[in-house]
C-alpha cells in the first residue's frame, strides 16, 4: 500500500509540469480504512465448513466458518456488510451449463438449504457495519472467506454469524 502511495505521489509530481496547474492529491492510508479492523492478516485456525457448523453450532457459540460467497443471485445485503456463504462441498454451476450466475447454485439448489449461513460483520457493540462488503473486503461472488464470530440461530434453525474477523483466501 505504501508503494502505491509513493507511486501516486511520484506521478502527481511528474504531471505537475505537463499543462494543468491544478493537482489532486490522493492519500492512501490503510489505517483509515474501516475494513482493516475486520480483515484478518492470516487465516484463522480450525475453520469448519458451513454444513458442519449448521449441525453442530449452538446459539451464542464462538465459531469459525469457511464458505464461498453465494447461495442466491444476490448474496450481498445492500447497505450493510453482510452476505451469505455456502459450504465448499456444494458444487456451484458452471458457465458451460448455461448458468449466467453460478453463485446462485441453481444446479444444486436442493443442497444449499442445509449448507448456507448469513454473515454480518459487526462492530464492537454488535451492530452491523454500514458499508458494502464487496468494497470493504474486496470480495465478489464465489470468493472463499473464513469468518470468525458468534453464532446466532433463528426459530427455523437458520445460522447467522455476527463476524468480527474475515479472512479472504486468494483465488
Amino acid at each position: 500500500m505504501k508503494i502505491c502511495s509513493l507511486m501516486l505521489m511520484g506521478l502527481s509530481v511528474l504531471f505537475t509540469g505537463c499543462g494543468s496547474s491544478e493537482v489532486t492529491t490522493v492519500t492512501l492510508d490503510e489505517s483509515s480504512s474501516p475494513a482493516t479492523q475486520y480483515l484478518a492478516e492470516s487465516e484463522p485456525a480450525d475453520a469448519i465448513p458451513v454444513g458442519e457448523a449448521r449441525e453442530a453450532t449452538e446459539d451464542g457459540q464462538d465459531v469459525t466458518l469457511v464458505g464461498l460467497i453465494g447461495g442466491s443471485s444476490e448474496p450481498f445485503v445492500e447497505g450493510i456488510a453482510a452476505f451469505t456463504i455456502v459450504d465448499p462441498k456444494v458444487p456451484f454451476c458452471a458457465a458451460d451449463e448455461g448458468c449466467p450466475t453460478p453463485w446462485d447454485y441453481c444446479c444444486t439448489q436442493d443442497q444449499v438449504k442445509d449448507n448456507i449461513a448469513t454473515v454480518k460483520i459487526v462492530d464492537e457493540s454488535g451492530n452491523p457495519v454500514a458499508q458494502d462488503a464487496r468494497k470493504m473486503l474486496s470480495v465478489k461472488e464465489l470468493s472463499t472467506v473464513v469468518v470468525k464470530g458468534t453464532a446466532k440461530r433463528d426459530d427455523q434453525g437458520n445460522l447467522t454469524v455476527a463476524a468480527n474477523q474475515v479472512f479472504v483466501r486468494s483465488e
